[in-house]
């Protein structure tokens, strides 16, 4: 078989979709295992809609699911924290600038309180 342009094209281009299908598929899939916001029950029919229904199942998924759970918001803040440790930040290193700059008249006592309720939350 002799292979031309548009045959290598049309191939990587086929090639492209399903390796973006297949990667979906895995997406969805250890998103639904993630949650904890999903029941058992509830799990079973989506990983069954993906399996038998791969795009449609995936699609609706998307579209149907939370935007964003009590779960996500804890997961965000948990690697906030570590990323903040990560690079030095120190809440007292914050409150201690904070107070300088309010003893300086750059800020005025509620900008340093709210900066100081900020860096405490």
């Amino acid at each position: 078989m002799e292979w031309t342009f548009v045959d290598i094209i049309w191939s990587m281009v086929a090639f492209f979709f399903w390796f973006m299908i297949i990667w979906m598929f895995i997406g969805v899939f250890g998103d639904i295992f993630r949650r904890d916001d999903i029941s058992g029950w509830a799990k079973a029919g989506w990983i069954a809609l993906i399996f038998f229904l791969p795009f449609l199942g995936i699609l609706i998924y998307m579209i149907a699911r939370p935007k964003m759970t009590e779960q996500d918001k804890r997961l965000m803040a948990e690697a906030l924290e570590r990323e903040r440790r990560l690079s030095g930040y120190s809440v007292a290193d914050e409150i201690a600038k904070a107070a300088q700059l309010r003893d300086a008249g750059t800020i005025s006592a509620d900008e340093f309180e709210a900066i100081k309720s900020r860096a405490l939350a």
